[in-house]
């Protein structure tokens, strides 16, 4: 998957595990144009607190977590498809593909009941 940002990443903390955009936050994935939309939550990546996976997974891939969870939210896509798009823009960020690849399993086997699939079916 080719990945643009198209817009910066523009959040603020609300408290200690909670930011809120401040103004969309928009992505290319293929062609296909993806924002996050002003006022949305997140808490980026829910990563456990375990300490060897919060040193691998914790505070990395800001970006595609709030995608991540706009998609998620929404429901607008298969939860397969918001996954994939999850892993790929945590590569464009920079992410390795180990990390990437950890992250991507995690979302797959823990993420089936933050999904919300009104209007979406689920292809995974």
């Amino acid at each position: 998957m080719t990945v643009a940002f198209l817009t910066s990443l523009d959040i603020r903390d609300i408290d200690d595990h909670n930011w809120q955009l401040i103004a969309p936050f928009c992505v290319d994935v293929d062609g296909v144009l993806i924002c996050a939309p002003a006022g949305m939550i997140t808490d980026f990546a829910s990563v456990p607190r375990l300490p060897l996976a919060y040193m691998l997974l914790g505070n990395i891939g800001h970006r595609a977590a709030v995608i991540h969870d706009h998609l998620y939210a929404s429901g607008e896509i298969p939860r397969a498809d918001a996954d994939a798009i999850f892993r790929a823009i945590l590569l464009a960020e920079g992410v390795s593909s180990f990390r990437a690849g950890l992250m991507y399993a995690g979302v797959r086997v823990a993420g089936g009941r933050y999904y919300n699939p009104t209007g979406a079916s689920d292809a995974g």
